[in-house]
């Protein structure tokens, strides 16, 4: 899989600072390091899938994107906000989240479990800067949103195509499918985004405190998503566990789901008032 656009094609010389939201800049700056992160975790899918070269090529290839993503934001973030400093803070978090890279085997049970999961990072990070994506007014990270959405589609794809192909093989069933993608997506309130979150924005010498940096983060990313950016999430998780993306469990999956991330955003945002 070659690279669908690079860096030096991006039109940086549009950047304009005036058209900066405050509010998404702290965002950009976690999202940064957890992308540029992904040379972890193409070692850990090399030790899950160590005798299947098909796969280890197209899970080196997805890495190469990833870091690629995590570079080209960690770039914009360094013009909206030129005092930070992203390899220094990229070497905070390094030093303080690791991948779990002695697994000899998924943390998930099982191959085609790992690749429901890897279907709901993409399913996540698609929707995500879908809607970063259309709620900046910044011209050079709407195209930088715009470029990262259109690859994480394809990765969902990618993952989704080994997931049927090992499906034919492990038989997992629809429950258990469901059961891995939601607690998948539970972890998004585990340490990752919440340390990248602490890295990113707090100075070096503050303590990380989970709940502090999980409200700050997800109450902010949750304020720009809208329905149909939800909507075509819940389509892409019931695919994944095999159920239908149309009809009457969709639509309750996905007004469901818009209704559980709008009482969470004002959730966290009492939070977010209770600890700082």
């Amino acid at each position: 899989m070659e690279k669908h656009w690079r860096i030096a094609d991006v039109a940086w010389d549009k950047f304009d600072p005036d058209r900066v939201d405050p509010a998404i800049v702290p965002l950009i700056k976690a999202a940064a390091m957890v992308e540029r992160n992904g040379d972890d975790y193409a070692r850990y899918l090399a030790n899950v899938f160590p005798d299947d070269a098909l796969f280890r090529a197209a899970a080196e290839a997805w890495a190469v994107e990833e870091v690629q993503h995590g570079d080209a934001l960690g770039r914009w973030a360094m013009l909206a906000d030129p005092g930070w400093d992203f390899p220094a803070a990229f070497a905070r978090y390094r030093a303080g989240y690791q991948v779990p890279l002695d697994a000899t085997s998924s943390v998930r049970g099982s191959r085609a479990g790992e690749l429901i999961a890897r279907c709901m990072v993409e399913t996540g990070t698609s929707s995500y800067y879908s809607a970063l994506g259309e709620a900046t007014q910044e011209p050079v990270l709407k195209e930088i949103c715009r470029r990262i959405a259109a690859d994480e589609f394809r990765h969902y794809k990618l993952f989704y195509d080994h997931l049927r192909r090992y499906l034919g093989i492990e038989r997992i069933g629809r429950l258990r499918r469901l059961r891995i993608a939601l607690g998948r997506i539970g972890e998004s309130e585990d340490d990752e985004l919440a340390f990248a979150y602490h890295c990113g924005n707090e100075p070096e010498g503050t303590a990380f405190v989970h709940r502090r940096c999980t409200a700050l983060y997800m109450g902010r990313a949750m304020a720009f998503y809208r329905y149909h950016h939800v909507a075509r999430g819940v389509g892409m998780i019931l695919k994944a566990v095999g159920l239908p993306a149309r009809g009457r469990i969709f639509e309750l999956a996905a007004r469901g789901t818009w209704w559980l991330i709008r009482r969470r955003r004002r959730r966290f945002a009492a939070e977010v008032t209770s600890v700082t």
